[in-house]
Formats: structure tokens, sequence, C-alpha cells
């Protein structure tokens, strides 16, 4: 299998057991020390109701429908947070994840594909802004790109070998993002620019047609013709790169990032026939199954973790990159499959923004813990910076390391900027900017200049706006935001007629 790799060298460095680890990357320093592997698990389009485990204050009839048994062991095992957040799509969290950078700031405000061609809609008299359609990049002069080091190259600074599995779609196609290794991963296993696999299936060669060169899934010739599944496939390959890695006496960051749960959905032979036998539509039956898939993936991963003896040394993470599918491809009524949330995939509300998150590290993280601090994206490369004694500086993200070691930490707000239309229509699929502080969520959409806010604590789904009621807490939070796009330079949507758009 084409593999590309280079050499790292190894780190210095002490962790110390109860204390957050020192950031000294001194490689001459005398005691050469031990940093533990890192496990990034990142899914596609899964939502914070996909899972058997709850992620809400009380199970759901979704919970019941899923089985995700790896899941609950995580988190036994680990810590929940109950109010992760991510983009309402995949390219913009994908790189607020690795830049440690809020959308609004990278400009990457929607999904990628081509140099020269927008992927967002106009619609009602708004134009989108020119944001950066080529995605991130490791070449300052690639245009309509932002260029910024990533988590990978970090660490792969500090010594770790850095390996992507899976879905990338970080750049363009053509450009250097669109190539992983350009962004500081040493192995790139299936990783390009499309974001959705043609086929998920090994016996169409992983495309819906022969000459398809956009969607295919790259890199994985030798399973072609086999009844293997790519969710399946993607686990034997990271497994593969991590075992290499130990045997090669490194520390390592694996970013498991599957295509699964996003569309097609190909059935999973291994699992589906289960969900058909209880009386679930197809393409639900399909859903369910693509989600077991990725399960077991998790389930493979720590148990090699445990026969490798290395579960205590290492820190896994399990995420998703936005809310769950809702506005289509689904069996059933559209927008209610992320049920008690609102809406789904693309929407400002927290059915499109609200992601299941999960973390482990033995003897550093408490185990069977819930926390409720609100956390996002882009926080997760300063925490695990901060976790493994790399510099944490970002230009955005907050630590939360401190929280998950026990010690106190005060919330900050967490802000969401997606000047755009997607694709498909739906509840709050539109361009918005909003921040979350507290218990409040403030959403400001464009088309109209309005403000909405709920106490999204209380009113988990939304369904009751605050706006009329609370205009004290409305002026404030749209002062927070306005500081907040105002300081990364955040651009907005425009109108066609000439006539200037309301802003926060």
């Amino acid at each position: 299998m084409p593999r590309v790799t280079c050499s790292v060298g190894l780190t210095v460095a002490l962790l110390a057991a109860c204390h957050l680890p020192s950031h000294r990357t001194d490689r001459t320093a005398a005691a050469v020390v031990h940093r533990p592997n890192v496990v990034v698990f990142f899914v596609d389009d899964l939502g914070w109701q996909d899972l058997s485990e709850p992620f809400h204050t009380e199970r759901t009839p979704n919970n019941d429908r899923y089985e995700t048994p790896n899941v609950e062991r995580l988190c036994r095992e680990g810590t929940k947070l109950r109010h992760a957040y991510a983009h309402p799509v995949c390219t913009p969290s994908r790189v607020s994840l690795m830049t440690g950078m809020a959308a609004a700031r990278h400009r990457v405000t929607h999904w990628t594909l081509r140099q020269d061609r927008w992927t967002d809609p106009e619609r009602h008299g708004l134009l989108r802004p020119h944001w950066r359609r080529c995605g991130l990049s490791n070449d300052p002069a690639t245009p309509d790109a932002v260029c910024s080091e990533t988590l990978a190259q970090r660490l792969a600074r500090i010594g770790y070998r850095t390996i992507l599995v899976g879905k990338a779609h970080f750049g363009a196609i053509g450009t250097p993002g669109a190539d992983p290794t350009n962004l500081g991963f040493d192995v790139n296993v299936a990783g390009h620019a499309a974001g959705a696999p043609a086929s998920y299936l090994a016996k169409n060669g992983f495309r819906r047609r022969r000459d398809d060169t956009v969607w295919a899934v790259p890199g994985l010739e030798f399973y072609h013709g086999s009844d293997r599944f790519l969710t399946d496939v993607l686990t034997d390959e990271a497994l593969a790169a991590a075992d290499a890695a130990v045997s090669a006496g490194k520390p390592f960051f694996l970013y498991l990032a599957h295509y699964a749960v996003h569309t097609p959905l190909d059935p999973d032979e291994r699992f589906v026939g289960d969900y058909r036998a209880r009386g679930l539509s197809e393409p639900e039956a399909r859903y369910a199954a693509l989600v077991r898939g990725v399960d077991d993936s998790l389930g493979r991963v720590l148990d090699w973790l445990d026969q490798r003896q290395l579960a205590d040394d290492t820190i896994v993470v399990f995420t998703s990159d936005n809310g769950g599918l809702s506005a289509h491809g689904r069996g059933g009524a559209k927008h209610t499959h992320n049920a008690p949330l609102k809406s789904g995939k693309g929407s400002a509300y927290e059915g499109g923004v609200r992601v299941p998150f999960a973390i482990r590290w033995p003897e550093h993280i408490a185990a069977d813990r819930v926390c409720d601090l609100p956390v996002q994206l882009e926080d997760l490369m300063p925490t695990l910076c901060d976790l493994v004694g790399a510099a944490p500086n970002v230009p955005d993200g907050h630590s939360f390391a401190r929280k998950l070691l026990g010690k106190p930490q005060l919330p900050h707000p967490l802000f969401f900027h997606s000047p755009h239309y997607w694709g498909a229509e739906g509840p709050g699929i539109e361009p918005f900017s909003a921040v979350r502080d507290g218990d409040l969520k403030l959403i400001w959409f464009y088309d109209g200049g309005r403000a909405e806010l709920y106490d999204v604590v209380r009113d988990v789904g939304e369904r009751h706006d605050l706006a009329g009621e609370r205009p004290a807490e409305v002026t404030r939070l749209r002062r927070i935001l306005r500081e907040h796009l105002a300081a990364t330079d955040a651009q907005f949507p425009s109108r066609k007629d000439g006539r200037s758009i309301t802003r926060p």
C-alpha cells in the first residue's frame, strides 16, 4: 500500500503525572523522556444522538436505536463532554481542529473541493463572501488558502510519528493542502481532497464509476475486488501504521478520520442485517450499520492498545466534525434525526453544531466522569499540546487540559461563523454567526438581520426564542459576537441589490 514517510527525531521532556506536562522541547537535554501517544478518532457527520451512549442528560429513543458499546466503554474509562461543538459542515471543522483557529479567522468557512469553483450556493438575494475555497496549505503563495502551523507539524517537531488514515479534506484538488504529507503528516493513507467516498465497497474499488478520479478513495488498491468495507480497511491500515511507529520507538499521533458515516449509505453487510430485522427502513438500517462499523473500529483500536500494553500511555479522543445529517439522504422526516436537538448538519441550531466528545488517558483524566464545560474543535489543538508537553499557543482555541486533569477552569464564549447557504435547505441552514456564553446562545441570521436567543441548557431543543423577553442579553451577546468578528477580520455575505447587510 502506498505510504509516504520520513524520519522524525526523538524528543526530550518529562511528563509529570499530576501536573500539566512541561513544555520543554530542548532535544539536547540529558533526560530523554517519554510522551504519550495520541489517537484522534474523528467521525464524519456523526450526530450527537447517533450513539447508544447518551450525551444528553437522559436517554432518548435514538440512544436505543444504535449499538456503540465501545463508545460506552471509552466514556466509562474516560471523561464525556456533553457540551462539545463543531462547525456545521466539514472542512471548516477540520481546519479549526488542525490549527486552533476560529472559522472567522481562517476563512475556510465552507467545504472545499476545486480551486476554481465555489461550493456554496447564492440564494434570496445574498451573495457569498470571497472565502478561502482552496482550504489549508503549507505554502503562503497558494491563492484563496490559509497557511498556518498544524497540530501534526507541531507534534512532528517534538518527535511524534504523525499518521493520517481516512478522510483529509483540508485543501482543494491540485493545491498543497490536498496532500496531508504537506501539512505535517509522515504517513497518509487514503486522504485526499474529496470529502466523501465514492463507495465504501472494496469490490467496487471504492468508486462509483471506473473513470471516477474525484471521489474514488485513493491508495487502497490492494483491497480492490475483495468483500471488505472501507471502515474496516482503514482500521487495518491505522493499526499497521501505529504498530510500525511503536516498533520504531516513536510516540505516534494517529488521526483516524473515518469517511463514515457520510453518504453514500452503502450496506455494511457485517451489521446491516440486524437493523433490517428490527424493521428499520433501508436507509436507516444502512445508517445504523455505518455507525456500528465505526464503533467496531474504535473497539479494535482500544483492544490493540491493550494488547500492545499502550492503553495507559495513550490519549484517545472521540468526536465528530459536525452535527448529524438530517436534511437529505436519510429515512423518515427531514430535520428530525438529531432529536431532541433542532435540525442537523449545515444548521445554526444545536443539531448542526453539537457533537459527541469523549477523551481517555488512564491515571491522568478521570474515568466515568461527565464534564459540562462548553468546548469546540479549535480548543482541541491547544489541549492536546498542553497534555503532551508541546507549546499550546494558538490564535483562538482555549486549552481545557486543566479541566480534564481535575483542576478549576472557567468557561469561555464559543463562536460560530458560517456566512453561507449550504446545498440542502432547512431550519437554520442559512448564513449566520453565533455565540454561546454560559447557558445562552445567540444566533444572528444575515438574511433579514435577525437575532434568536436560546437557553441551550434548559431548552436543548431551542424551542423557545428568548430574544423578545431578554433584550439586554441580546444586546450583550451581539456586542461579544461583534467584537469577535472584528478581531478575526471576518467576512460577510452581501446583498445582490447593493444595499448594506445588517451585521450583529
